[in-house]
């Protein structure tokens, strides 16, 4: 497995965890604010990382 393929196997992994946070923070907005807070916290960092990776992509 070259470099780029686990960047990329990386960055997909990553988007769906980016994908369940942001979707468990909505639905724990009405019941939970606390909670909604910590998975919109826990998504904003997740997201954070995808951004890092886009930079160690090639540019085509």
């Amino acid at each position: 497995m070259t470099n780029q393929d686990k960047i990329t196997s990386h960055k997909k992994k990553l988007n769906t965890k980016y994908k369940l946070l942001v979707e468990q923070a909505y639905n724990f907005k009405q019941t939970d604010s606390g909670l909604s807070d910590f998975f919109e916290y826990k998504a904003i960092k997740t997201l954070n990382k995808l951004n890092r990776l886009k930079y160690l992509e090639p540019s085509s």
